[in-house]
């Protein structure tokens, strides 16, 4: 179903777009200017490349984590921890109504956790090593109820979809911009076999810089409002005063490692910025995470 509305979704916002585009008159003016773009075409085209990378990317999500950070994917309990742990993710995934996930560590020395997957019934939340060391067994469960919150809303499919629909209109626009700088500034195309000067392939690609920018800007906006469903999704499983003393053991930790790629946006440690960096930050600070935490009913 989730697949289901992600391909739904950007179908309508395609619709959308083109429908705006016939209303406004947008392809007739261009074509007046001498600038011959199919505007149609190329929104389709830019869909397929948008989305296709996100959708593999949430395909091969599980996989590329377990490559990445060399997660051990706990089959069978070894030790009283792993035990633990098993016991407590399946605990907290049946509360939030969702299939078991597989449950993993990483080796690393700070606290941190993520969770991945195409689905919320085919998931995997992990833990680091520093996690289990730094904090007791009450702020690891929150910290477990965090990322099980995660799967349970749907974050995954949901920033796939996101990233997907910002790629695809950073394509289409930068394809744009690149099509009628070449046309009308240096007409150094051919509009009848549709050939290409340089000009084009340069403003293009700056132009993807640029815009690629400003979609990064939205998504980490996106991504920082999700934590504060997160947290309070944790304080609904865990409790409150638990889910507050994994963010305050997080905030003394004197060095922070932030989580590569796609995966940086559901961990539970986002990191530290200040001024202009705090837009393309993919949680907000700490405490700001823990005012939200206390003022919660």
């Amino acid at each position: 179903m989730r697949i289901f509305l992600f391909l739904l979704t950007n179908a309508a916002v395609l619709l959308l777009v083109s429908v705006i585009f016939h209303v406004l008159g947008l392809g007739q003016y261009l074509g007046r200017q001498g600038v011959h773009l199919n505007l149609d075409q190329l929104l389709l085209m830019s869909a397929i490349i948008g989305m296709s990378g996100s959708f593999i990317s949430l395909l091969m999500s599980k996989w590329m984590a377990k490559q990445s950070m060399g997660v051990y994917v706990i089959e069978q309990p070894s030790n009283s921890t792993e035990q633990w742990l098993v016991e407590t993710v399946a605990r907290l995934a049946q509360q939030a109504r969702i299939g078991m996930p597989e449950v993993g560590i990483f080796d690393s020395p700070e606290p941190n956790a993520f969770a991945t997957g195409m689905s919320k019934n085919s998931s995997l939340v992990a833990v680091s090593t520093g996690l289990l060391h730094a904090m007791d067994a009450n702020a690891v469960e929150a910290v477990l109820g965090h990322e099980i919150s995660h799967v349970a809303n749907g974050d995954m499919v949901t920033m796939g979809l996101l990233q997907g629909v910002v790629n695809t209109f950073v394509y289409f626009f930068a394809t744009l911009i690149g099509h009628v700088v070449d046309r009308t500034l240096f007409r150094s195309g051919d509009d009848d076999r549709g050939g290409y000067g340089p000009a084009y392939y340069i403003t293009q690609m700056v132009a993807q810089v640029l815009l690629s920018i400003l979609a990064t800007m939205i998504v980490m906006w996106f991504s920082r409002w999700r934590e504060f469903r997160a947290d309070a999704g944790a304080a609904g499983l865990t409790g409150r005063g638990k889910m507050i003393s994994a963010l305050e053991a997080l905030r003394r930790s004197h060095e922070q490692e932030e989580l590569p790629g796609q995966l940086a946006a559901f961990g539970i440690n986002g990191g530290i910025a200040e001024g202009f960096q705090k837009l393309f930050m993919s949680h907000p600070p700490l405490e700001e995470r823990i005012a939200a935490l206390r003022e919660l009913r």
